[in-house]
Parts: structure tokens; C-alpha cells; sequence
């Protein structure tokens, strides 16, 4: 379980890293106004989205994996393990929803401010807070 472990540790960490990156592509974009600088962007933020998400099916499946060594967290004390896999589908839909607006800014009908995509790339970062401390500390 050890191996099973650190593998998924560097996929999440590797997952992350576009996670965190992504979003800041994306104020960028909001930004932006000239069209050359703009494309330029897209392409990153598509190569990344792609990059990110090959990622984070080995970081999901590695979890899995775990999860079923724990016994899928049945019994008293497991409240810790229930709580970080909802926050992992969480993430996972911000990592869905990274998708869905690079689709927007590929369309051209980017309708936010680069204001809301700063507040937007802080969600993943609070999102690993909870995690890594529901992991670590196991509060329930």
C-alpha cells in the first residue's frame, strides 16, 4: 500500500500544480485584449487542460485504490474519510468547470471579469487546505 500511496500523492501533487495554474491562464485571458497575445493563451490553456486532466485520472484511480484498502470507510472514526471524498468531487468539478470556461473564452462569450477568475483560482487552494487536514489530522 505504500507504493499505492506515494504514486498517489504525486499525481495529486502533479494534478495541482495544473489546477492551480490553469485559472491564473484564465485571468490572463480575461484580460487580455490584443488577439495574437490571446491565442497564445488558449493554446496553453488548452495544452494544459489536456496535460491536467491525464493527470488527474491516475491521481483519482490511485484514490480509489486506497479507498478500498481503508474498507471504503465503514465503521465509527472514518467521518474524516467521508468528508475529503466529498471535497474531491468538489475538485473535481472545478476541474470540469476550468473546462467549461475555456470553452467560453474559445467561443468568445467570456461574460466575467478578471476579478471573478481571481477569486475562482483560489479554490483549489482551499480546497487542498481542507483536504490535506482532514488527512492528516482525521478531526472526525
Amino acid at each position: 500500500m505504500p507504493w499505492i500511496k506515494a504514486l498517489h500523492i504525486v499525481f495529486i501533487t502533479s494534478w495541482f500544480a495544473g489546477l492551480f495554474y490553469l485559472p491564473r491562464i484564465l485571468v490572463n485571458l480575461a484580460q487580455e485584449t490584443e488577439t495574437l497575445a490571446t491565442q497564445r493563451l488558449l493554446l496553453m490553456a488548452r495544452k494544459l487542460y489536456r496535460f491536467m486532466s491525464l493527470l488527474a485520472i491516475p491521481a483519482i484511480l490511485f484514490g480509489g485504490w486506497l479507498w478500498l484498502g481503508y474498507g471504503i470507510g465503514k465503521g465509527p472514526g472514518n467521518g474524516w474519510l467521508h468528508a475529503k471524498l466529498f471535497l474531491v468531487i468538489l475538485l473535481i468539478g472545478y476541474h470540469h468547470a476550468c473546462g467549461s470556461l475555456l470553452k467560453k473564452f474559445e467561443l468568445g462569450v467570456n461574460k466575467r471579469s478578471h476579478t471573478w477568475y481571481r477569486w475562482f483560482n483560489e479554490v483549489p487552494v482551499v480546497l487542498l487546505l481542507a483536504i490535506v487536514m482532514l488527512v492528516v489530522v482525521k478531526p472526525f
